[in-house]
């Protein structure tokens, strides 16, 4: 993400990973996303088949939603307020004026606002919910046995190129290439190939799994040793599809299946950091580079370029949903231990992920530091997803 952009992925954990090895190279290249700044797991279930409707009875008053009354709507109205300038359907548009016109509204108010201006429509079908967030860590400016991980800055020789170069089927697609100097493209290469090649003049120095976590996330603030705060934006990644570690741990036998959150396999890697620990992350193909830039105290800004809201900003798949869209989440039925029962809330679609796949399928971004990435790792909901149309909008 940027977190989307900047992601993502939270965490959701986007380590829920769905082969016990690497896959080989695909023939045709993925696109080149970024990490859902996003927590991301990957392949917690696949959604659930169900037969299509006709639209008119997928549309329902926002009343009838699930918690919807429950929501926090001022909080809400704030969220649509800051981030609705995103928006590029004509109709979400005016509600954005409209909203960005009025005074303030209490909390009741705020709700009529949705209730005046938007219908729900269902998005058939079942799938999930996870999270990421925007982790702290700190960061050294010379490698040591503890921090030994280079943060790497975008190499000169990735270049992103039109996936009709390699596979003629994936034509109009972006993704990431080595320039072998010789004019002739090629893939380009592997995690595992990336670590194993000097890192040239790093960023900064990171513990492995703190900078493994930084990629899956998308956005970070480094704290280096002079006590000064960066923050590390995402700018590429090599092109390989994310693949989560959270199933081959549970398959070796290394996590229990209920204990595959990201606090406890980011324990795991920590308690294990050296040649164990690395062909556990190098099971993840997927590489990101980083810039870094002062930190202003700002939230991060994902895919639409616009700031992140804590609990109000989702990353989705720009296939199904566009920038802007205004989403109902309700996520039940959690998949770890210590998770919050339910997540029922409006959000805003604002960022993207290499693990967000699917039309029933979302990033929470859940704000900065311990707390956020504490709650983000546990997210591993059932999702029903529910899009919030404009009434003057044409059916």
């Amino acid at each position: 993400m940027q977190l989307g952009a900047l992601g993502a992925p939270l965490m959701a954990l986007c380590l829920a990973a769905c082969a016990s090895a690497p896959p080989h190279r695909p023939s045709s290249l993925p696109q080149a996303h970024r990490p859902s700044a996003a927590s991301i797991p990957e392949e917690v279930h696949q959604p659930r088949a169900v037969e299509i409707e006709p639209k008119a009875e997928r549309v329902l008053a926002l009343t009838a939603l699930k918690g919807w009354r429950a929501d926090d709507h001022g909080a809400a109205l704030a969220a649509f307020r800051e981030t609705c300038g995103a928006a590029r359907d004509p109709a979400l548009a005016a509600v954005c004026r409209s909203a960005r016109a009025i005074g303030p509204l209490d909390a009741d108010q705020s709700r009529r606002f949705f209730e005046a201006n938007f219908r729900a429509e269902r998005i058939s079908g079942e799938g999930v919910l996870t999270a990421y967030f925007s982790p702290e860590y700190a960061a050294r400016r010379k490698s040591s046995e503890e921090f030994s991980a280079p943060l790497r800055t975008r190499p000169a020789d990735l270049k992103m190129v039109d996936a009709g170069t390699f596979d003629p089927s994936q034509s109009g697609r972006q993704i990431a290439a080595r320039d072998n100097g010789d004019g002739q493209l090629a893939p380009y290469p592997d995690r595992t190939t990336i670590e194993a090649s000097p890192p040239g003049k790093a960023l900064a120095w990171m513990r492995p799994e703190d900078l493994f976590f930084l990629q899956i996330q998308g956005s970070g603030v480094l704290t280096l040793d002079d006590g000064k705060r960066m923050k590390a934006v995402y700018s590429a990644n090599n092109g390989w599809p994310f693949l989560g570690i959270a199933n081959p741990m549970r398959n070796k036998g290394l996590l229990a299946g209920d204990k595959t959150s990201a606090e406890s396999i980011r324990a795991w890697l920590a308690d294990h950091r050296g040649p164990q620990a690395q062909a556990i992350m190098q099971l993840n193909p997927r590489y990101a580079f980083f810039r870094l830039m002062a930190d202003d105290g700002r939230p991060p800004v994902g895919t639409a370029n616009v700031a992140l809201t804590a609990g109000r900003s989702l990353a989705i798949d720009p296939a199904f949903h566009a920038m802007g869209e205004v989403l109902w989440v309700d996520a039940t039925a959690p998949m770890l231990n210590g998770a919050f029962p339910t997540y029922r809330r409006l959000a805003v679609a604002l960022d993207t992920g290499g693990a967000i796949k699917g039309e029933v399928r979302a990033d929470l971004y859940l704000g900065l530091g311990p707390a956020a990435g504490l709650e983000a790792g546990r997210v591993r909901h059932t999702l029903h997803l529910y899009r919030l149309v404009p009434k003057d909008a044409p059916p």
